[in-house]
């Protein structure tokens, strides 16, 4: 659909540029996801691209809301370009997203400065685009070119010798990137022979296409497809199988080895380590010595006091010790790749021993679901409040499970995308995957309450699947800022009771409003009711609701889990 365009780049534009290339990114991430090669093929960087995104257009409507509450009209670009690159620092996930986290605060730098306009002209956005991609390269510790970062410059460099206005200019730095991006796989090695060219520039590509569209009107015509074109080889969009895919480094950083020639130090460290820092510049410059000397990928972005450090490190505790002496790291994020992951390319360990038959890998909330899931006999990951897991996780979690056929619970309508990207990766390894849409942890507790392994494999999947659509399920939350609902506006601080997905009720009281959307899902049946309680639920609200089913719904079981850090105080689930 034609978008109003664009004049200039001001904070109406910012926020219509952020939606645009989310809702864009949206749509290829799982093509993108797929062609991931380098430098980890971990399968997840356009749902990082995308997460991290997301994280930088929820800032910039947050900036939104608040001017209209205090009668402002719309916020100053300045205000706009800053939320969106700190939302994006704190959002970042993975090297892309790490990257991309600093094109956006480069961009920020010079729009948000101290002489900058109350909107940027054509001269301003090229201005932008240049320091973006500059200090993008500066953040890496090894900068390798056929990588987003030759993208990137590649866009500042025709956008610099474009003339115009800002619409000129973004299809300048739009056909400059496509142009690039062709050409990756002739620039790294590991792109030719798996026959793509590189997901983070390709995520770039739908990025700067969603800023043309900002200005003109219209996304520009033939985005390429993720696998190409570009000369000299054929080239896939389809997933890239494993035992294809060849991990390269050179002593001290990232860079690619010669055609045919095995890769240095194959193997490649066994952690993936993020985290956010508060430090200041003097201790940033000797935490990138440190961390450069402890394993590669090294993306260190932001600055001004905060930070968003990437590393992949075989001692994940020392890269979080390097953390701890350089300021206050937190929100850390430690992912091991696994025994079976890229750094083996696809071959099992002669250790594993035989397959199981048949496994469940789900996606679960808190620690307390974590451990009840795994006493189930589920391979589970964690997804922390505010952290979903990328498809990598998952892709990684069902090798972990070491089956030949595997049902995948993503416990939320928002891990959709992502559990179908890992589902398809891990299918173009022989593996037998069953998707199951549960849309929350009370579904998947009612999905594996009916699983049997004896079964024959779709048997047992229309049973799960069965199970997990007769029931209804609730979560009791509170509102972060003030906003639209179904049940009319809400202020922050106000308890939400949200009844399959959508805002029922709003209160005052945690206990109360849990007990108007339990009453609510009940008056339509129900035989099981289930309770997960997560860490800040008031003590007595599990007490009281019990007594309300018990007194008021005869016939009907009440079960009561705890779900540890789980980010809603309280899920409910009817059958």
């Amino acid at each position: 659909m034609a978008q109003v365009p664009q004049t200039f780049f001001d904070a109406l534009a910012v926020r219509s540029w952020c939606g645009l290339a989310l809702d864009a990114l949206g749509r290829s991430r799982e093509e993108i996801d797929a062609i991931n090669v380098y430098p980890v093929a971990d399968g997840d960087t356009g749902t990082n691209l995308y997460l991290t995104l997301e994280s930088a257009t929820a800032a910039v409507e947050a900036v939104f809301d608040g001017h209209r509450a205090g009668g402002d009209r719309e916020p100053a670009l300045a205000d706009a370009v800053r939320a969106m690159a700190h939302g994006a620092l704190i959002g970042a996930r993975g090297n892309s997203g790490t990257i991309l986290a600093q094109l956006l605060r480069g961009m920020a730098q010079v729009l948000a400065g101290d002489e900058a306009p109350a909107h940027a002209d054509g001269e301003g956005l090229r201005n932008a685009l240049r320091h973006a991609a500059d200090s993008a390269r500066h953040a890496v510790a090894h900068p390798v070119e056929g990588t987003v970062l030759t993208v990137a410059s590649a866009a500042a460099d025709a956008a610099g010798a474009a003339e115009g206005d800002c619409g000129a200019v973004a299809r300048a730095a739009y056909e400059g990137a496509r142009a690039a991006l062709a050409e990756t796989p002739a620039r790294l090695a590991v792109l030719r022979r798996a026959g793509v060219v590189d997901a983070g520039g390709r995520g770039l590509v739908a990025v700067l296409a969603a800023l043309v569209e900002t200005f003109m009107g219209e996304a520009p015509r033939g985005l390429p497809a993720v696998g190409g074109p570009w000369t000299g080889s054929a080239h896939t969009t389809g997933p890239v199988p494993h035992a294809r895919v060849e991990r390269t480094e050179q002593a001290g950083g990232l860079g690619e080895c010669a055609d045919g020639g095995a890769p240095h130090g194959a193997g490649g460290p066994a952690f993936e380590v993020i985290y956010l820092l508060e430090a200041e510049d003097a201790a940033v410059a000797r935490l990138r010595d440190r961390l450069d000397a402890l394993g590669d990928s090294l993306v260190v972005v932001g600055g001004d006091g905060l930070w968003n450090v990437h590393v992949h490190a075989d001692d994940a505790g020392a890269a979080v010790e390097a953390g701890v002496e350089a300021g206050r790291p937190y929100r850390i994020r430690i992912t091991h790749f696994g025994a079976e992951d890229v750094h083996t390319t696809g071959a099992e360990p002669a250790a594993r021993g035989e397959r199981a038959q048949r496994a469940v890998v789900a996606v679960v909330p808190g620690e307390g679901l974590a451990g009840l899931y795994t006493e189930a006999g589920a391979t589970t990951v964690l997804a922390r409040p505010g952290e979903p897991p990328a498809s990598g996780e998952l892709v990684q979690a069902v090798r972990r499970a070491h089956a030949r056929e595997v049902v995948l619970l993503p416990n939320d309508a928002d891990l959709r995308h992502t559990a179908a990207a890992a589902a398809e990766q891990v299918r173009a390894e022989g593996i037998r995957v069953a998707l199951i849409p549960t849309r929350s942890a009370v579904q998947g507790i009612a999905a594996l309450a009916v699983h049997e392994p004896e079964r024959r494999f779709d048997e047992d999947v229309v049973s799960m699947t069965s199970a997990a659509g007769a029931t209804r399920y609730a979560e009791v939350a509170v509102a972060e800022r003030q906003s639209w609902t179904m049940a009319g506006i809400c202020q922050a601080g106000d308890v939400l009771g949200l009844v399959d997905g959508d805002v029922a009720v709003i209160g005052q009281d945690v206990t109360a409003t849990a007990e108007a959307v339990l009453d609510r899902m009940l008056a339509a049946g129900g035989e099981l009711v289930t309770l997960v309680l997560g860490d800040d639920a008031p003590e007595a609200v599990a007490a009281h609701l019990e007594t309300r089913v018990r007194e008021g719904y005869l016939a009907v079981d009440t079960v009561v889990y705890h779900g540890g850090r789980q980010g809603a105080l309280l899920l409910i689930g009817v059958e």
